[in-house]
């Protein structure tokens, strides 16, 4: 039994130290949301998540990933013991699977976010449907598992994909604020001031960014500080 235990402490200890070792002054994760597996819709477009409280936020990712950019938005979470949502698109997902399996296995929870991004309002239902056949068959072959939650491309829903992701019993997950960080030329104080903006106005809630901008990635470290700084606190979301 002494060498049991022995051997269980070293595993545990070593364990701990391949954890970044993150300070008091980190952003860190407060706490994790777990949530059913099932055909509800969150976000501004809908409801608040359930059991979020002011002055919480949840983290999210769209359009990855990407190998130039999207490591580099890992570290910066990683540095502040961050855990967030990755809503990946299926050509990228299926170019890059190793990528999306590293954003999972760091701890991130991975979503889908249409296999091409499409404005869907413009395509006929049988392309809204094929695109939806194609990201659930691209998540499955680069993640080994079944997909929970899906977010609209340019958060344009539309009642085929609305039907068919209730359907299936996929979450449907919009947004309560963003730094519009798609728009060219943004210095990180520029998107840390529409950021906060937009959450002053919302109180928390799910926070919209794009691990493939290249100045989000230069900006993340910034925008976490400026997140810790005004007292929001992370909740990492998760499902069943």
């Amino acid at each position: 039994m002494g060498l049991l235990l022995a051997m269980v402490l070293a595993t545990a200890t070593a364990a701990a130290a391949a954890q970044p070792a993150c300070g008091a002054d980190a952003l860190g994760t407060s706490r994790t949301l777990t949530l059913k597996r099932e055909a509800a819709a969150w976000g501004a477009q809908h409801a608040a998540l359930p059991t979020l409280a002011p002055g919480e936020i949840v983290l999210s990712f769209d359009d990855g990933p990407r190998p130039e950019s999207t490591p580099r938005v890992l570290k910066a979470l990683a540095d502040q013991c961050v855990k967030a949502s990755f809503f990946m698109n299926g050509e990228p997902m299926r170019q890059h699977a190793a990528l999306a399996r590293q954003v999972r296995d760091a701890g991130h929870s991975v979503g889908m976010h249409g296999f091409r991004h499409e404005h869907f309002p413009q395509l006929s239902s049988a392309a809204q449907l094929a695109d939806l056949d194609a990201m659930v068959a691209t998540y499955r072959a680069a993640l080994g598992s079944e997909p929970a939650a899906y977010r609209f491309p340019f958060l344009e829903e539309t009642p085929t994909l609305l039907t068919a992701l209730r359907e299936r019993g996929l979450t449907v997950m919009s947004v309560d604020a963003g730094a519009e960080d798609w728009l060219p030329d943004q210095t990180p104080q520029m998107l840390a001031d529409k950021l906060m903006g937009q959450l002053a106005k919302s109180g928390g809630g799910i926070v919209l960014l794009h691990d493939a901008q290249d100045q989000t990635a230069a900006a993340l470290p910034f925008l976490l500080q400026a997140l810790k700084a005004k007292g929001y606190r992370v909740v990492h979301l998760r499902w069943e």
